[in-house]
C-alpha cells in the first residue's frame, strides 16, 4: 500500500516563482502540489476546501499580507502547517510568521535543499528557519539597539529604504514600486519617524554607519 502525499499549495503572486517551486517540490515522490495562488483571499478559500498538509506562502502579497493570513489559516485549519517564504532576509518578519503560528521560514535565495528541510520539518510537527536568518539574527543580537528600531519597518519600507540608500529619488521609487509620488513621501516620513531620524542625509549616515544588513 503507497503512503499518502503531502499536499501542499503554493501562494505567490509571482506565477513562474510558483510554478519553479510546483515543478521542484512534484520531482519529489513524498510531495504533490494541490494547488497554486496568487492572492490571500483565494489561499483560505483553498485551505478550507482541500485542508492541505502544508502552505507555503509569500509574505509579501495582497489584498492581506502572507503573515496576516497564516493567522487566519491557522484558524481555519490547526492541521495545516504554513512555511513562509520572502526575498527580506530580515529576522522580525521569521518572528513575526512564527507568531502568527508558521511552522517555517526560508528566504527566495535558500537552497532548494532548505525548501525540503522546512517542509520535512513542518510535517514532523517542527519549526525550520533557514540558514541565513539564523546568521541574521546572530548578527542583529549584536547591534540590538539597531535592529530594534529597523524591526518597526514594514517590508515595503525596508524595500524603500534599500532603493534610497541605492540613491533613487521619489519619483522613480514611485515607479519602481507602481506606487504615487505622495505615497512614497508617506513612507519616506514614517520611516524617518520610526528610525528616529531627522531627514534623508541622516537616515543615510544611519544605514550606511550600521552594521545593518540591507
Amino acid at each position: 500500500m503507497k503512503s499518502k502525499k503531502i499536499d501542499i499549495i503554493i501562494v505567490d503572486d509571482h506565477v513562474l516563482i510558483a510554478e519553479m517551486w510546483a515543478e521542484l517540490i512534484n520531482s519529489n515522490p513524498l510531495y504533490q502540489v494541490v494547488a497554486i495562488c496568487n492572492n490571500t483571499d483565494t489561499s483560505t478559500d483553498l485551505v478550507k476546501n482541500l485542508r492541505p498538509d502544508i502552505v507555503i506562502m509569500d509574505i509579501n502579497i495582497q489584498p492581506i499580507s502572507g503573515i496576516d493570513a497564516t493567522k487566519i489559516i491557522k484558524k481555519i485549519s490547526p492541521g495545516t502547517k504554513v512555511i513562509g517564504v520572502s526575498m527580506h532576509n530580515q529576522p522580525s518578519f521569521a518572528k513575526r510568521m512564527m507568531k502568527n503560528g508558521a511552522s517555517g521560514y526560508v528566504t527566495k535565495s535558500s537552497g532548494k535543499n532548505e525548501m525540503f528541510m522546512a517542509i520535512d520539518a513542518a510535517v514532523l510537527g517542527k519549526v525550520y528557519i533557514c540558514k541565513e536568518i539564523q546568521e541574521n539574527l546572530s548578527k542583529q543580537m549584536l547591534v540590538e539597539d539597531e535592529t530594534n528600531n529597523i524591526s518597526k519597518l514594514t517590508e515595503r519600507e525596508i524595500e524603500i529604504v534599500k532603493l534610497i540608500k541605492e540613491g533613487f529619488s521619489s519619483k522613480e521609487i514611485a515607479e519602481k514600486c507602481f506606487l504615487s509620488f505622495r505615497t512614497i513621501e508617506v513612507h519616506r516620513a514614517k520611516i524617518l519617524k520610526k528610525l528616529n531620524q531627522k531627514n534623508t542625509p541622516s537616515l543615510l549616515n544611519f544605514i550606511n554607519n550600521s552594521s545593518l544588513d540591507l
